[in-house]
């Protein structure tokens, strides 16, 4: 099985227990994952505890117990990771939170994305592309702000799996093309 596989299917596991839980159960239950997630970005050494099969079940229990008592995270939330350490799934947790959060934004109808410019934007001007980005697409949008200067200008749009490219460099990349081909 692969790991995308297993992880949907965690994450809809849980995410279909939050459901029954009531509408704010799986918002809760979402931002304790991601704190857990987010712990594990800021340490290297704990993410290979979790994806290490040399340490025991009882030990990773452990350690996770302590993390979510820490994140003051839900009693299914901490028998989920219990869980997933009795079944050596702590491996493929990152991904069951990816899988998670994006069953959380299509039940909430939000949209994640990113917009890549060349300079930055003053915080008026992201908030204005932004409104008009969510009065386009019909749903909100959580949108994150990057720069990258080899872009020249323009932006670059990622939502989802969808790249819109209307940066500078790659007008000049299409013409440079355009020219080899002597068009």
């Amino acid at each position: 099985m692969t790991d995308t596989r297993i992880a949907r299917r965690y994450a809809s596991a849980i995410f279909a227990l939050g459901e029954n839980e009531g509408k704010t159960a799986n918002a809760k239950r979402g931002e304790t994952l991601k704190a857990l997630d987010s712990l594990l970005d800021e340490s290297p050494a704990l993410d290979r505890v979790f994806k290490s099969p040399i340490i025991t079940v009882a030990e990773k229990k452990k350690i996770v117990g302590n993390l979510l008592a820490k994140l003051d995270a839900d009693p299914v939330t901490r028998n989920f990771c219990n869980l997933l350490a009795d079944k050596d799934r702590l491996a493929f947790f990152r991904a069951i939170v990816q899988a998670f959060t994006k069953k959380l934004d299509e039940a909430q109808q939000i949209i994640r994305g990113k917009l890549t410019t060349a300079i930055a934007l003053s915080a008026a001007k992201q908030k204005a592309v932004k409104a008009d980005l969510e009065k386009k697409a019909g749903k909100a949008i959580e949108l994150s702000f990057d720069v990258d200067k080899s872009i020249l200008g323009g932006v670059v749009l990622t939502v989802g799996d969808r790249v819109l490219d209307a940066s500078l460099r790659a007008q000049l990349e299409i013409l440079r093309e355009t020219f080899k081909r002597g068009n």
